[in-house]
Parts: structure tokens; C-alpha cells; sequence
């Protein structure tokens, strides 16, 4: 695993961390292949092009707040890399835990760009 695979990586998922509160895709975009294979539990997409037209993003709704806790990047080799994401949905009003998601995201990086993203429900 490269140090520059977990650097692209890392901005990755900070940038897809950053749409909730920002709702700004443009950096996520930045960082993908123009033949990037974007993977979520309901479909496939296929290409820069078809995640901007076609990806809904889910953002929360508007009584809570989400935080995010990070685990690690494992190696899975040649330049895939997956790193499992905790997503605490709080109420806005109270601050109080409502719900969680576990989230596995695996990545493969070529040429300094995302190639391949997963999604998966993890729990």
C-alpha cells in the first residue's frame, strides 16, 4: 500500500464527509476516474458523467446532525484499499445518539485517481 494510495484515499473520504455538511460534490468529483465504477448497495454506475447525473446523495434529514468515525485503510492489493466508516446520526435538538450505520468503503486507485468505489452496508 502506498502512502500516496492512502493520501487519495483519505482525501476521498474526507470530501465524501464534507458533501453531508456542504452538499459541495465538486471535490469527490476532483478525485475520480472519468471511468470510475461507482458501487452502492442499489445500483452500479459507470462513469464520472453518470455518478454527476444519476447518484443521489443522501443527506440527512434535517433534525440531525451526522458525525462520522474513521477506521483504518487496509491493504486489499493492487491499489484497492477499504476502510470501515461509523456514521452517528444525532439529534439536532438534544445531541443524543438517534441511530447508527456501519459502512464498509473499498476504493481502487489507479493513476492517482479513484477507479473503483464500493458501499457496503456493513450493519
Amino acid at each position: 500500500m502506498s502512502a500516496d494510495d492512502v493520501q487519495v484515499a483519505s482525501r476521498f473520504l474526507a470530501a465524501l464527509e464534507a458533501v453531508v455538511q456542504s452538499d459541495d460534490r465538486e471535490p469527490v468529483y476532483s478525485l475520480l476516474a472519468s471511468s470510475v465504477e461507482w458501487v452502492i448497495p442499489e445500483r452500479t454506475l459507470q462513469g464520472l458523467e453518470e455518478v454527476r447525473e444519476k447518484h443521489t446523495w443522501g443527506i440527512p434529514p434535517e433534525q440531525f446532525d451526522l458525525e462520522f468515525e474513521d477506521g483504518y485503510w487496509v491493504d486489499l492489493g493492487d491499489g484497492r484499499l477499504a476502510c470501515d466508516v461509523r456514521e452517528d446520526y444525532r439529534w439536532k435538538e438534544t445531541g443524543e445518539l438517534a441511530h447508527h450505520r456501519d459502512r464498509r468503503i473499498e476504493v481502487t486507485i489507479r493513476d492517482g485517481k479513484i477507479s473503483r468505489y464500493e458501499m457496503r452496508i456493513a450493519g
